[in-house]
């Protein structure tokens, strides 16, 4: 009897915990965003999990990456990317929730030296980039798929100057590792997202691409089509007051609802 006793006490513990544990599962979630925006989404998940009981996990890369991931059954929930052309890259695969996709935030593309650097260049038509590298390189997110790499390219071609200098590139695999590039020494001048150089204290901007000169920076996001219910609540939370403050804070801009 007392056997039996321990048994059934034991299947009935197991079978009160599983709820619970599941019910923990359900309320995780896991946010896709571009490196760019790593800063700025790890205080508004903090601040999300504070109010919301929910566990907010983000994961930061390059947005093709994410993207690359989410195709191949990645579990995330929410996708924000750095440009429209991944968005809908997921979108024409319908990987997410259409109705759900807005463009949230904007950004300035700089170029950037490292902090002790006395490198001095005006942007400007045919502006002098390729001597001023003195046999370094640029580095810059991988033009080929990296947004912010993408809109490098497109300013320097727009500038004249992408032929000189397309052999000297250093092609990171994110905006961050090209930021890091820099921060570290390792080259002597960059080009990232005004709101990169602005974390980062190893690095001084030397100046700001003309807005022209490149495609407008928008970072879309989205809820993926596997989202869990969860979700929908925290990508409105992303357009409110308290989150629009700390994007602002780290040197995004908002975009108009």
């Amino acid at each position: 009897m007392r056997t039996l006793l321990s048994f059934v006490l034991l299947w009935l513990a197991a079978g009160s915990a599983w709820p619970a544990n599941a019910a923990s599962e359900q309320q995780q979630l896991l946010v896709f965003a571009a490196a760019s925006l790593t800063n700025a989404m790890q205080q508004i998940g903090a601040d999300y999990e504070k109010t919301a009981h929910v566990s907010v996990k983000l994961s930061f890369d390059a947005s093709s990456n994410l993207a690359r991931e989410i195709e191949a059954d990645a579990p995330a929930d929410v996708f924000f990317s750095a440009d429209t052309d991944w968005m809908d890259y997921l979108q024409k695969r319908n990987l997410i929730q259409p109705a759900s996709r807005k463009d949230l935030l904007g950004n300035t593309l700089v170029l950037i030296a490292p902090a002790h650097s006395q490198i001095k260049l005006r942007i400007a038509p045919h502006f002098p980039l390729a001597a001023a590298l003195a046999g370094g390189r640029l580095a810059m997110g991988d033009p080929d798929s990296v947004p912010a790499g993408r809109y490098a390219r497109g300013a320097l071609t727009t500038l004249g100057v992408w032929t000189e200098v397309a052999p000297h590139i250093a092609r990171a695999e994110n905006v961050r590792a090209a930021l890091m590039y820099v921060a570290r020494d390792e080259t002597p001048l960059g080009i990232v997202y005004g709101s990169d150089a602005l974390v980062e204290k190893g690095v001084r901007v030397v100046d700001t691409f003309p807005a022209d000169s490149h495609q407008p920076i928008v970072y879309p996001v989205a809820l993926t089509r596997s989202a869990h219910q969860q979700a929908a609540a925290f990508l409105e939370y992303l357009s409110s007051a308290k989150a629009r403050e700390v994007f602002v804070s780290y040197g995004f801009t908002v975009l108009a609802r």
